[in-house]
């Protein structure tokens, strides 16, 4: 991840993604393959539905809504064994 971009701090502008895939890249580090394609695939759904993305993906949702639509993917998802 590059920068922390202080001028947006508490102002709910920035864009969590590549947070979010530095995480995803930690979960497969540990061995938690899984987990890693679960958060990755609710990111990509997210982003490509295009309801609830920030405004440099075109749309108008702050960083935390958009959070926000990614966790609440994550808990719609089936898990299958």
């Amino acid at each position: 991840m590059h920068g922390s971009a202080p001028k947006y701090a508490g102002q709910n502008k920035a864009n969590p993604t590549a947070l979010m895939l530095s995480g995803v890249l930690l979960l497969r580090h540990i061995g938690q393959q899984a987990a890693a394609e679960r958060v990755e695939a609710a990111i990509r759904a997210v982003i490509a539905e295009g309801r609830t993305v920030t405004y440099d993906l075109g749309g108008s949702a702050g960083t935390s809504e958009f959070a926000d639509a990614i966790v609440a993917r994550l808990g719609s998802e089936v898990i299958t064994a």
